[in-house]
């Protein structure tokens, strides 16, 4: 057996090595067995397993794997941007349909709605924050375990007034169980859906606060029910850590006046339909004329 200590990266032989991990913590399961808890590098999925089935991932393999997943999120980005063009320009002609432009289009600005997001996971939130920033949506970001998000949730939104609410972290359907509609089948599922009702009573509207809520695997139909715009799991798979600033970024640059294609926003994520569905929503974004010169 291997010499895994808390940090490593690893990868699960039983499951082929699917997913990278990094072990959170090591102890003793009931029957003496040294267990490892996880949690998915890229993926939003906990999950244990017994220590040896775990290898670990080498320095060298690993930084062949983040290159890859650095290259992938650059053309991500790189598609954001180049829709996000295409699309202002015609935003900015509507603005100003049928008057003298006066040189306005180059001194229009953008003000796109602004995201509250609450993350069971420190690094998975250092990482959304950083990508929030290269598309330029104002952001506020709160590590903040699962369990606790329902009781902070309100008092944040009251703060911050934000357009969009991400209610994250990690989840995943339990080893073993058989009911797919069932709270105690999933580790967090049960917090998000408390979080998203407590965020329901500061603002009703689906309109007015678009909430994002689960991981991997989540409940997602009692997500909804409880008010979330979008959620995961509809196929109860993994998710990736992107996956919510994604969804977020589509309706933070979509015009207020235009309800946006679901099928749009999901094919934007990097999961897809498998992980991600949702409501009917409008956009938040709001073209403004002129700019000021201060």
């Amino acid at each position: 057996m291997e010499n895994i200590n808390k940090g490593d990266i690893v990868a699960r032989k039983s499951y082929n090595g699917d997913i990278l991990f990094k072990v959170k913590n090591i102890y003793k399961s009931k029957h003496g067995k040294k267990q490892a808890s996880l949690k998915g590098l890229h993926m939003r999925l906990c999950a244990n397993a017994p220590l040896d089935d775990l290898i670990r991932i080498e320095s060298s393999e690993l930084a062949a794997y983040l290159r890859e997943h650095a290259k992938k999120s650059n053309e991500q980005l790189n598609r954001i941007f180049a829709r996000r063009a295409k699309d202002r320009e015609f935003l900015f002609g509507r603005a100003v349909r049928n008057s003298n432009k006066n040189g306005c289009d180059n001194l229009g600005f953008d003000v796109p709605g602004t995201v509250l997001h609450l993350d069971g996971d420190g690094d998975y939130l250092d990482l959304c924050l950083t990508t929030y920033k290269q598309l330029k949506i104002p952001a506020h970001g709160y590590s903040i375990d699962e369990e606790k998000q329902p009781r902070v949730v309100g008092e944040l939104l009251r703060k911050h007034a934000p357009d969009l609410l991400v209610l994250t972290g990690h989840d995943g359907y339990i080893k073993g169980s058989k009911d797919f509609r069932s709270m105690n089948s999933y580790y967090s599922s049960e917090y998000f859906i408390q979080a998203v009702k407590a965020a329901r009573c500061y603002e009703k509207s689906r309109d007015d606060l678009v909430i994002f809520a689960g991981a991997c695997q989540s409940y997602y139909e009692a997500l909804l029910a409880a008010g979330a715009n979008f959620a995961s799991s509809p196929q109860r798979v993994m998710i990736h850590a992107y996956d919510p600033v994604f969804v977020m970024e589509k309706i933070a640059y979509t015009s207020i006046y235009d309800p946006i294609s679901i099928k749009e926003i999901i094919n934007g994520t990097i999961t897809g339909f498998d992980g991600i569905g949702g409501v009917e929503t409008r956009g938040k974004y709001r073209i403004g004329i002129p700019k000021s010169p201060y």
